[in-house]
């Protein structure tokens, strides 16, 4: 066994969050934020999720079948943060080629060649008018990376595996504080909708916690995959929908916004396909990472953060001020290098290669004094010299992006581990639902840059950079640790820390995920939990770092594998709600 493993074997601690809220018609299901057993494991921020995810492992499934379960019904219980109108990445371990495969279903830009770097400067005034219309709309990717998931690597067909989120849909799912507080961070935009708020608004107000939410609508789009396939959602009637949502949004009378037509079309959809590149691996401490690749730039974030750090001579021993000043600075550099290159590599050379090489990092490690904050933002560094391909150095630093997603994490007694992010971007997306379907479209065209030196420009069919970092941690070819999060940029900073906790500090896995969090994205003000803040603010501010106040970054979902077919799953144990881990065959609590 592992030295990880004999860790986490000792360190396992057991949480629960139960809700049962009042007035409910039925009780909401209980969450337990950490699981371990045998026979296969599925994490999810919400348990209707994680039950469709062992559902499939009851029934023989493997670790595809069970994520893609869970996915379905995060659609129903999830709609504002995921979703078959969005898209996302997932890495996966198989165990039959051993190997780590990835699959990109990021949404796509419309290849009108009116959709070119300018498009949201040009049509709309700021951010916020660029979020609610349909030119922020991208084609979907999730039905795809459903379909190849289970094509390549699942045992069960696409009617099986939606059968728990079909039911779950009809059914209906239990409002709770979290669904609540989103819808009222919504309550504005999804007012001016017709269609959204009719299906998530209670007479135009949020719906009461502890009351049922049921989307029939949604269930038969559902049943029209199960029998269609990914062409009943790429051509004919539901594509022409989307089509006609995007590019003529129906707001209500007196719409405070302007909702500008989108440019998809039914071609877009009908051309969309997932790619299948080469995941990004990395090593930290003899342990293996493997990440996505562009268009997202969680692996190349997440490795060169780790990369930077493996350069202290022992994390172990640094005390917990002087190691969240080292992973600051190296997260800070990190953003500034993911900020000036990477984006879809069809459209622009990322030197993946140098941004993730030993020697680059070496250079970036040089600049981390130990006892005063840089500056910042801090300018990015030049990996051209340590890459094997076209490159040309940065000219400057710029922004980052923010939004919500969610994550999942899957395994199985065959050896299958599967991370999976995907999103409609921010909370509630575009806030356009489509009509007499259920789900909401993505907003996710607005995560490039409007405008500036950036490698991240809209382009006509091009693919906006991510954040998502599911990653898949190995150790002598072997998957020991599957984990990710929602929270836009923040993601990458959450997956490195918990990897740098987990892997470098010997925490176990829950307590990795449950420790306080930052989120140094590369900006002068850091955005710092409350805990965070109280726990390491006046020495950090000390060396001269300055933090804002933001109520919680990220949700992550964990899986780590002890060893005799042992399993350990951990969620949030308050985050957004808590998470919900579950096992197959659980062990016998004490």
């Amino acid at each position: 066994m592992s030295r990880l493993r004999n860790a986490a074997a000792a360190s396992v601690v057991l949480l629960a969050v139960t809700t049962v809220p009042a007035h409910a018609d039925r009780p909401a299901p209980s969450k337990d934020a950490v699981a371990t057993g045998t026979g296969g494991a599925v994490v999810t921020v919400d348990p209707d999720a994680t039950d469709a995810g062992l559902v499939m492992l009851r029934r023989g499934g493997n670790a595809f079948d069970a994520a893609v379960a869970a996915s379905a019904a995060l659609g129903v219980t999830e709609p504002y943060s995921g979703g078959i109108g969005g898209g996302g990445f997932l890495v996966a371990y198989v165990a039959d080629l051993d190997e780590v495969i990835v699959i990109d279903g990021r949404e796509e830009a419309p290849h009108d060649p009116a959709f070119d770097e300018n498009v949201f400067v040009d049509n709309t005034a700021d951010f916020t008018d660029a979020v609610n219309s349909g030119l922020s709309v991208g084609t979907p990717g999730t039905v795809a990376t459903w379909q190849a998931a289970l094509d390549a690597y699942g045992t069960k067909p696409l009617a099986q595996v939606l059968q728990p989120a079909i039911t779950l849909a009809q059914r209906g799912f239990v409002v709770d504080e979290t669904f609540a507080a989103q819808t009222r961070a919504n309550l504005d935009r999804f007012r001016q909708v017709a269609t959204t708020a009719d299906l998530f608004l209670d007479d135009g107000e949020v719906p009461a916690v502890g009351s049922i939410l049921r989307n029939p609508d949604l269930a038969d789009t559902y049943r029209q995959l199960a029998r269609g396939g990914v062409d009943a959602f790429y051509a004919g009637p539901i594509a022409d929908d989307i089509v006609a949502t995007v590019q003529d949004p129906q707001t209500t009378a007196g719409a405070a916004d302007s909702w500008q037509p989108g440019l998809l079309t039914t071609d877009d959809l009908a051309s969309y396909e997932v790619r299948r590149p080469e995941a990004t691996t990395s090593t930290f401490l003899g342990y293996e990472i493997a990440g996505m690749p562009p268009p997202s730039s969680g692996g190349i974030a997440v490795g060169e953060i780790l990369n930077i750090l493996e350069h202290e001579d022992d994390l172990a021993s640094l005390s917990p001020v002087e190691f969240e000043h080292r992973f600051l600075e190296a997260s800070a550099l990190a953003f500034a290098d993911r900020n000036a290159y990477v984006a879809d590599d069809r459209f622009v050379d990322v030197p993946q290669t140098g941004l993730l090489s030993e020697a680059f990092a070496g250079e970036r490690w040089s600049l981390v004094d130990p006892l005063r904050a840089a500056d910042k933002p801090v300018a990015p560094g030049d990996p051209c010299p340590h890459d094997d391909g076209p490159c040309t150095p940065a000219a400057g630093a710029t922004s980052g992006a923010s939004g919500s997603t969610t994550h999942l994490v899957t395994a199985d007694a065959a050896g299958n581990v599967v991370s999976y992010t995907f999103t409609i971007e921010q909370t509630g997306g575009s806030a356009l639902t489509v009509p007499g379907r259920g789900f909401i479209l993505n907003n996710e065209l607005t995560d490039f840059n409007r405008d500036g030196d950036s490698p991240n420009l809209a382009a006509p069919g091009k693919r906006p950079r991510s954040s998502m970092s599911p990653t898949i941690v190995l150790e002598d070819g072997e998957p020991i640790v599957a984990v990710g999060s929602p929270g836009g940029a923040t993601i990458i900073t959450t997956v490195a820390g918990i990897l740098t906790h987990r892997l470098g500090r010997d925490a176990s896995l829950p307590d990795a995920i449950a420790a306080p969090r930052a989120a140094p994205l590369n900006i002068p003000v850091v955005p710092a939990e409350p805990a965070y803040r109280s726990t390491f603010g006046e020495p950090l501010q000390a060396l001269g770092h300055a933090f804002s106040d933001v109520a919680q970054i990220g949700a992550a979902t964990g899986i780590e594998l002890l060893g005799d077919g042992r399993m350990l799953g951990a969620a949030e144990p308050e985050r957004r709600g808590g998470g919900h881990a579950a096992v197959l065959r659980p062990d016998r609590r004490s």
